[in-house]
């Protein structure tokens, strides 16, 4: 079964892991590809594990790079634009529910598609 759901054109995501406080999750963002500004009441922690990506919290930009972790509050407006093919490991807390809810509608369409 696909367990990667497209975010926006370019950028898919998985759902790695979730507890009651945690919840991890890869982002895959082709180069060109890009995130618009967005919120939510979730801290979040992006740690970039290969390619470039400009991060922009709060309009401020911080490009990033393998190895690199921005730590993003709770509320506070983001958005991404990847500049090469990028691998993103997101960890928020609490756990993104309405990425969750998202999580089991893709995994019941899966199903309903190899019935």
């Amino acid at each position: 079964m696909d367990e990667w759901i497209e975010m926006q054109p370019g950028v898919l995501r998985r759902t790695l892991a979730s507890g009651d406080l945690l919840m991890q999750m890869v982002v895959t963002l082709a180069a060109g590809s890009s995130l618009p500004v967005h919120t939510h009441q979730n801290e979040q922690m992006a740690h970039i594990i290969s390619g470039r990506l400009i991060l922009t919290i709060d309009g401020m930009p911080h490009e990033c790079g393998p190895g690199e972790t921005l730590t993003i509050a709770g509320g506070m407006p983001h958005s991404a634009e990847a500049r090469e093919d990028t691998v993103v490991l997101d960890t928020f807390s609490p756990p993104r529910f309405d990425l969750l809810a998202q999580d089991e509608q893709h995994r019941k369409e899966q199903q309903d598609t190899h019935a």
